[in-house]
This record gives C-alpha cells, structure tokens and sequence, in this order.
C-alpha cells in the first residue's frame, strides 16, 4: 500500500475510521428501510437522524478534546462522558 505510507495508521485510528464507516452504512441502511422524519427534541430546532449522528461526532469530538485540555485524568473517562453524550443526542437530541 504505498499510497497509504505516509499516514501513521495505528490500530486506534484504523478502528476509528473503521467505526465511523460502519455507522455510515448503518444509517445509510436505516434511511433506505425506514426515511427519517424530522423531530425537535433536546435541541432547539428539528433534527433529521443524520443531523443528530453529525452532531454527537462533534460534540464527542469537543468532549475528547476538552478533556485533554482542562484535565489530568485518564483519557477513557472521557470516552465514557462522549459515550454518554452521543447516546443521549442520538436517542433524545
């Protein structure tokens, strides 16, 4: 794979990338069986399945990196917290 040699791909960023892909297709999958309807929930404004799985990537994103910003524990706690952030945008957002 020479194209790829200039990327570091560890285990961590494959399975990254991998989970990614594997929720894109799942929700490309979920569209096809059930189209979506928009829906105001936690957020202020009416949502789409979509908007809400974009919206708690970034904002685990944000959690994960204001975790490592403003604290010295251990990384994986705030996995959990952007675990628990997507779960609660994905089901109530």
């Amino acid at each position: 794979m020479p194209a790829l040699e200039w990327m570091n791909w560890t285990l961590p960023t494959a399975a990254f990338f991998a989970a990614v892909g594997v929720m894109l297709l799942f929700m490309t999958a979920l569209e096809l069986a059930w189209p979506t309807v928009e829906r105001k929930g936690l957020l202020p404004m009416a949502t789409t399945r979509g908007d809400r799985l974009f919206i708690g990537l970034l904002g685990a994103a944000f959690i994960h990196l204001g975790w490592l910003g403003f604290t010295e524990l251990p990384l994986w706690y705030g996995s959990i917290a952007a675990f628990v952030w997507f779960t609660l945008e994905m089901r109530w957002g």
